[in-house]
């Protein structure tokens, strides 16, 4: 493919993931698969550049007149992320062959046009709603952990199973075949590869035998933190793809009762083949919308992990995609489900037992907001600790949130 014609592939790409509701990585993903004559250069070129507009969506839009069209953002980022003259930027776009049609008036006019200061929320790479909500919880650093969420690429984190090898055998495997493994700095058992170029981690016999699990630092921390220990039972009750789940299981070391539970039985499927691998065992339980199916655990449990549904703007790095989708009316939603899942959580904690309540969010009307909206209406439960955040500039980890509950009644 032409310079020209990758550009043009990059727009339609940009379009496809605007109009629809699935991540980048599947919509680039079909694309391939469609267009077969691409090469893998080309494949890598179009995601690079789909990727590099996404994390600068804002501002492209803005510099761009408002436009959000893949065609208005691909031309913003030759100008303002690859600083390219108007005379490259208009060989690219000659119209022949598949390469894009050439630049409207209006199109060569925004380009260079000198940019006026930009607002806060454009400079940071944010959806403009989410910036109160940021000064709220930051303060002063609101604009590092906007940079740090949205900018930068996200590494591979994998977490070590103790139950198949040690971490020192695995990371000798992984240098063995020409990675270059980090330790990471706040989980025991976790590994740390660069995102580039990307490791195909899922090739690795390493992963095919259970030995690693492809696992965010974050999500490892706040696993511990929940303090899972053999011989309790324990309930994963929001399970989703079962992350958590095996890494629950690895503290419980094969003694006692661990139930991963979720509302959609696809979910809980895709969890079976990676208990498996690693080795471990859960009952996996289907459960309603209203928390149904689980009465029988009512006052039984240990640890009830809430991993709870959210915006996810703690993984923007990843998917930053995500932060253009993401809506007031929608966090609102969540907020309000999050408070109704805690109480339904927290009838299955025995006296003595204990509530984690994460969320993999950013935000402090998910946080903060849900857990004092939870303390109040359930003051048997007292807080365990403070309140732990993680999150991209602080940690180098995707944005989580924490909090633990002890039931005294």
């Amino acid at each position: 493919m032409t310079p020209s014609a990758r550009l043009a592939a990059a727009a339609s790409v940009l379009d496809s993931i605007a109009q629809g509701r699935q991540p980048a990585e599947a919509v680039l993903k079909a694309w391939g698969a469609a267009n077969r004559y691409a090469g893998s250069k080309d494949r890598r070129a179009i995601a690079d550049r789909v990727y590099k507009v996404l994390r600068a969506r804002g501002r492209l839009s803005w510099i761009m007149g408002g436009r959000e069209d893949g065609r208005a953002l691909v031309i913003g980022s030759l100008a303002a992320l690859d600083g390219l003259p108007l005379e490259e930027i208009e060989a690219l776009h000659s119209g022949e062959g598949y390469g894009p049609r050439p630049l409207s008036k209006q199109e060569r006019s925004r380009i260079t046009a000198g940019q006026d200061e930009l607002p806060g929320w454009v400079a940071a790479g944010l959806p403009e709603f989410v910036v109160e909500d940021f000064k709220a919880t930051f303060g002063d650093r609101w604009t590092e952990e906007a940079r740090e969420l949205m900018q930068p690429r996200a590494p591979i984190d994998l977490r070590v199973n103790p139950a198949r090898a040690t971490v020192d055998l695995v990371e000798a495997e992984l240098r063995e075949a020409g990675l270059e493994p980090e330790r990471t700095a706040g989980s025991p058992v976790g590994l740390r590869l660069a995102s580039e170029p990307p490791p195909n981690v899922q090739a690795l016999e390493a992963f095919k035998s259970g030995r690693i699990e492809i696992q965010d630092e974050g999500s490892q921390i706040v696993c511990a933190l929940a303090g899972a220990a053999p011989g309790m039972t324990v309930v994963d009750y929001c399970a989703g793809g079962g992350g958590k789940t095996l890494g629950l299981a690895a503290a419980m070391q094969g003694q006692g009762t661990l139930v991963a539970s979720d509302v959609v039985a696809k979910r809980l499927e895709n969890i079976r083949p990676r208990l498996v691998r690693a080795g471990v065992e859960a009952e996996l339980r289907l459960i309603g919308q209203n928390g149904g199916g689980m009465e029988d655990l009512n006052g039984a449990a240990d640890l009830v992990f809430v991993d709870a549904p959210c915006s996810g703007s703690g993984t923007w790095r990843r998917r930053p995609e995500d932060a253009w989708r993401l809506t007031a009316e929608e966090v609102e939603r969540l907020h309000a489900l999050q408070v109704r899942i805690l109480g339904q959580a927290a009838k299955l904690v025995k006296p003595g037992g204990r509530l984690a309540y994460v969320t993999c969010s950013m935000l402090g009307r998910e946080n903060e907001a849900s857990a004092d909206a939870f303390e109040g209406a359930h003051p048997e439960f007292a807080p365990v600790g403070g309140r732990r955040r993680l999150s991209p500039a602080s940690t180098n980890t995707d944005g989580f949130f924490f909090a633990l509950y002890e039931r005294t009644a």
